[in-house]
């Protein structure tokens, strides 16, 4: 049995090529991400959701990669394309959006302002708060007041507001906090 590829050799070539190459990058970053975190024990919990986020990302780019190869018209890419850049440009500048929360994440990530366990106070006039940060996700930071409250902060709020470490509690878990 003959298998005919027609004139498609090229494309399964690129593909195969392109699907390694996202593999390899993702396996990379990955291990970069893991490598830089191992610095500090700060970053430990908030490996995983910054790692999701890459191999999303060059997931992206693989798939934009392979409707370019397999010659979906251009034009109709294009349109696709500047759609998608037009909803995310808004979406980085718009103060509660998903994306802008999830960039504020990513900084929080790499810039670790403040760990689990800090004792912090957030300097916005109309209000200010002294919390400990009990749990830092993508979209947002879980605090926690001295009377107990668990408040949810977005992260996109915690990177446009001033940040005053006030300290340390060792003697407290963060897991007795969140639950």
């Amino acid at each position: 049995m003959e298998i005919k590829l027609g004139g498609y050799l090229p494309q399964i070539i690129f593909t195969l090529a392109t699907i390694l190459v996202a593999v390899v990058l993702r396996v990379i970053i990955s291990k970069l991400i893991s490598k830089y975190a191992s610095f500090s024990t700060k970053l430990n919990s908030r490996i995983g959701p910054v790692q999701r986020i890459c191999a999303i990302s060059i997931n992206i780019l693989a798939v934009t990669s392979l409707i370019t190869i397999w010659g979906v018209d251009k034009q109709n890419i294009f349109v696709a394309l500047s759609s998608i850049f037009a909803v995310i440009g808004v979406a980085l500048f718009a103060q509660w959006s998903i994306l802008s929360n999830v960039t504020a994440g990513m900084i929080i990530f790499f810039n670790t302002p403040f760990k689990i366990g800090d004792y912090i106070r957030i300097q916005d006039k109309d209000f200010p708060m002294e919390a400990k940060v009990v749990n830092i996700l993508t979209f947002y930071t879980h605090l926690r007041t001295d009377d107990g409250k668990l408040h949810i902060f977005p992260n996109n709020l915690l990177l446009q507001r001033g940040i005053s470490i006030i300290g340390e509690n060792p003697t407290s878990s963060s897991e007795e906090d969140i639950n």
